[in-house]
C-alpha cells in the first residue's frame, strides 16, 4: 500500500523512514527488509517495506534524486546517535 500523499523527498527524510521501520515504530509486523524500487506500471521510484516473502508491507513515494542517492541509507540503515 502506497499513499499518493506520501513523498520522501531528502534523504534526511529517509533516513527517519528507515529509523522508525527498524525501531519498530509504524507497528508492522513480520518486516524483513527494506528496498528502494519502482513501479512497474509507471517507473515511479519507492523505498519498500517488505516481509519475509517479499510482499510488500509499507512503501513511500521517493523524489528521483533520493532514489538515486539513498541507496546507502537503505542498505545499512540510518545513522545511529552517538
Amino acid at each position: 500500500m502506497i499513499n499518493d500523499n506520501d513523498l520522501i523527498e531528502t534523504l534526511e527524510e529517509l533516513e527517519a523512514f528507515v529509523m522508525l521501520v527498524d525501531k519498530g515504530g509504524l507497528g508492522l509486523k513480520d518486516v524483513a527488509g527494506i528496498a528502494l524500487a519502482t513501479n512497474n506500471s509507471n517507473g515511479r521510484p519507492f523505498v519498500a517495506v517488505l516481509d519475509d516473502k517479499h510482499q510488500l508491507l509499507l512503501g513511500r513515494w521517493v523524489t528521483q534524486e533520493v532514489f538515486e542517492n539513498g541507496k546507502e541509507i537503505v542498505q545499512f540503515g540510518g545513522k545511529k546517535p552517538h
